[in-house]
């Protein structure tokens, strides 16, 4: 027999008993055992440790698709993806500090009778989407347009005419259309919104859809500056006096083992699961996009793109391909070309984006 009846439990765990039921349900702290007759539930004491981890975890604002990794980790593993976790925590607190900065800054220039600027700066992209001969389907999109550029890796529907990449982007994409009003980074921020919600409507809009989702990787622009929301594994980088700079963090568990030291960059490459994502827009709504905004410079180059590009194409081989001279069409196109010559082993989607300077 089961030790604590739901209500005794709750009250040993810090859990309520709504919660309990929630997490039954998600399968998250399944009870020991539930009464045919009545449907009440029970609970072995031997369940507290689990309990009161998804307590603190909860507590930590952790969204419960990361607690049910967490979880079911060893002790060691759990820990350091806790840090992992609080550092993507601070970094998203830092970037609302920054917006937050900037917002004052803005509406302070504007009570003073300044003006910020709104000049549209000219810029010139080009867009592939490529599949890779491995795979049924492609659900990798890109798109480009006046001052938005996006790229998304969908998953979780395969043989499906739409996609829940397909649907984020649509969602995003109306902001190419609207007037150019307001603080750049809300406006994306909020279109983000937009796609996670949509992507949530997509989840329900078919059978074997629940578990469908999507990275998002998109630029906005407002003159000179640039706002950048990124969740997920794509990617987006920047090509600057010669330099080569990744601008996002992957959302991967991979990557949370390099940030903590347990993995280099070169082991992570080949790692069984460095596909296994962390963050995305998703059914269940657990993701959350850092937001960031930019100043660009004249002679700027930047490129979007889905990890079948990044990871079978080095860095070096990157920089090179973003560094020799051409436009941007000729870029994405000598980016499709060394996937190709990598043996194209996934999908891959790419914008490239070159900053020609004021209009």
């Amino acid at each position: 027999m089961a030790g604590l009846s739901i209500g005794e439990f709750a009250r040993a765990s810090g859990l309520t008993p709504k919660a309990l039921r929630l997490y039954d349900e998600l399968g998250l702290l399944r009870p020991a055992q539930v009464a045919p007759w009545s449907g009440y539930r029970s609970y072995d004491r031997d369940q507290l440790d689990r309990a009161r981890l998804v307590a603190s975890l909860r507590g930590l604002g952790m969204p419960l698709a990361r607690i049910r990794v967490v979880a079911d980790l060893p002790p060691a593993a759990a820990a350091a993806e806790v840090a992992s976790y609080w550092r993507q925590v601070e970094a998203d607190t830092a970037a609302r500090r920054q917006l937050a900065t900037h917002l004052v800054r803005r509406l302070t220039r504007k009570d003073n009778g300044m003006t910020t600027e709104t000049r549209r700066w000219r810029l010139d992209s080009a867009t592939h989407v490529d599949g890779g001969p491995v795979r049924s389907s492609n659900q990798d999109v890109a798109y480009a347009g006046g001052r938005l550029q996006v790229v998304a890796d969908g998953f979780g529907a395969p043989g499906s005419e739409r996609t829940a990449s397909a649907a984020a982007v649509e969602a995003v994409r109306r902001l190419d259309g609207a007037e150019g009003h307001g603080d750049v980074a809300v406006v994306l921020g909020d279109a983000v919104s937009a796609a996670a919600e949509a992507v949530r409507e997509f989840g329900t809009s078919a059978p074997g859809l629940a578990e469908a989702g999507t990275t998002v990787t998109a630029m906005l622009w407002s003159g000179s500056r640039f706002a950048l929301a990124h969740i997920g594994d794509s990617r987006a980088y920047l090509l600057r006096d010669g330099e080569l700079s990744q601008l996002t963090h992957d959302h991967t568990f991979v990557q949370s083992l390099v940030d903590e030291g347990r993995l280099t960059a070169e082991e992570a490459a080949a790692h069984p699961r460095r596909a296994a994502l962390l963050r995305a827009l998703t059914t269940q709504g657990t993701g959350e996009p850092d937001v960031h905004l930019r100043e660009a410079r004249t002679g700027d180059r930047y490129l979007l793109c889905t990890d079948g590009l990044h990871a079978v194409v080095g860095e070096a081989r990157l920089r090179g391909a973003l560094l020799a001279a051409g436009t941007a069409t000729r870029t994405a196109t000598r980016l499709a070309t060394l996937v190709q010559e990598a043996g194209a082993p996934d999908n891959t989607a790419c914008v490239v984006t070159d900053v020609l300077g004021p209009a």
